[in-house]
């Protein structure tokens, strides 16, 4: 088995499946990849969600949640790994919470950051904006606490929130493996591109998709609600299911807006050059399904299921692997690639890989309503999705692609899904052994 000379590591921030499969149009990524039809992110935000990718664990493990919002330093993460291995570990990133601000850039050699690299087109406009939509971001000038401070450093992240910025990204990483080649260097990267993630990017700088000037206000304020998850802390929040059809169709622009630049880089540097590519999401947006928007502390397929293509170094056969796999594997994956064997990927033990997600309650700096302080345990059996939610089991078949037709999940009563359901008995274990960490996690004291 050949080490990759290069491993690239791309992620479409916040991208649903459906929002690629309904047009996918990767026509390089399709032909040449194993494609995994049922994938399911760990964790619905960015920063447990990435913590999974980056250490091959579930929330409880790496503890990286809503509230403790850091990723513990005693964990192994997948560059510090790399790097023991021989590669330059390179993140180029769009997200300021992929950095230093909860520990995301340990073990990384370079870290450069999108919003660094680019001329702001709308400044002025997108730090209003962001200032009166974010509470949070409001709090934070006058906050002494240490994570606000640091967060208020990358604040520069808002001047260019407005406008597409992936060109810009890939380009640096085209011209840095252009130097690496030179050098016989072996780099790791990990991508993180934002155009996809809310306000979801449907031109070169931000406009709005109605038609009308009635119209494009109701979508402002629609998307002025969404980004402040006034639905948290408010049953009156308005949001109409027309205007949220609009938000939706918006992210899949979005990736119509940039599937060709993606494709396009994937094939230059995959076809002919012994590199592994990973294109994926870290995690999916919610539009309405389970009553819920936005992302933070949903567990819907809408939030959860991603879109995620395997391009092999040493292989250019095209798969489709219709499983249901965790994307956290990508960790155990990307490793066996370079010689350290894993028990558990993407390809191989599929008992034990098989998603399993986690949310935790959101504290909205308004107040969360108590309808809405709760952490949630899923996981996916065969067709099924078995949710555990304030000691009560819920059930629910998994979903196809159809835009809010995720059917509600219904309770089970007096059964436990693990000892009905479940028959496989290493699975069974080891799902009680999950769900016991994971109510200990849970009884941690958090504000």
């Amino acid at each position: 088995m050949a080490n990759p000379k290069h491993i690239i590591f791309l992620v479409a921030d916040s991208l649903r499946k459906d929002s690629v499969y309904q047009d996918m149009g990767l026509d390089y990524i399709a032909a040449n990849s194993s494609q995994f039809t049922q994938a399911r992110s760990s964790a619905c935000w960015t920063l447990p969600a990435t913590s999974c990718l980056f250490t091959g664990l579930n929330v409880h493990e790496h503890g990286t949640d809503t509230h403790t919002r850091r990723l513990k330093p005693e964990i192994p993460v997948l560059s510090e790994i790399l790097k023991s291995k021989g590669y330059t570990t390179i993140q180029v990133t769009a997200n300021p919470v992929t950095t230093h601000v909860f520990g995301l850039d340990r073990g990384f050699d370079e870290m450069h950051k999108v919003w660094s690299m680019v001329t702001p087109k709308l400044q002025k406009t997108m730090r209003l904006v962001l200032a009166m939509g974010k509470p949070r971001v409001r709090n934070m000038l006058f906050s002494k606490d240490i994570v606000s401070q640091q967060l208020l450093e990358d604040l520069e992240v808002a001047n260019c929130w407005g406008q597409v910025t992936q060109n810009e990204a890939l380009a640096f990483v085209n011209k840095r493996i252009e130097e690496a080649d030179k050098k016989g260097e072996k780099c790791f990267f990990f991508i993180n591109i934002m155009e996809t993630h809310f306000p979801y990017h449907i031109a070169d700088t931000f406009s709005l998709l109605s038609k009308g000037l009635a119209n494009k206000l109701i979508e402002a304020r629609t998307l002025f609600q969404l980004i402040n998850q006034n639905f948290l802390y408010s049953d009156n929040h308005s949001l109409k299911p027309n205007y949220i059809d609009v938000i939706f169709q918006r992210q899949k622009l979005s990736f119509q807006l940039i599937k060709k630049d993606i494709d396009n880089f994937v094939k230059k540097h995959h076809e002919n050059q012994n590199n592994l590519v990973v294109f994926c999401s870290d995690h999916g947006d919610n539009f309405g399904e389970m009553d819920w928007f936005y992302h933070f502390s949903n567990v819907t397929d809408a939030g959860n299921r991603v879109p995620f293509f395997w391009l092999d170094n040493e292989s250019n056969d095209a798969k489709t692997i219709d499983t249901p796999v965790s994307t956290r594997f990508v960790f155990d994956s990307i490793l066996e690639k370079v010689g350290i064997s894993r028990q558990v990927t993407l390809f191989k033990n599929q008992t034990l890989n098989m998603p399993l997600i986690q949310s935790y309650w959101y504290h909205h700096q308004k107040g969360t309503l108590d309808k809405y302080k709760y952490n949630q345990f899923l996981f996916v059996n065969e067709s099924m999705r078995y949710l555990k939610r304030n000691d009560q089991w819920f059930q629910s078949p998994i979903t196809h692609d159809e835009y809010h037709d995720e059917p509600h999940f219904q309770p089970i009563d007096n059964l436990d899904p693990i000892e009905e359901f479940v028959f496989d008995e290493e699975r069974k274990n080891y799902l009680r052994q999950q769900l016991s960490n994971f109510s200990n996690f849970s009884k941690i004291p958090r504000t």
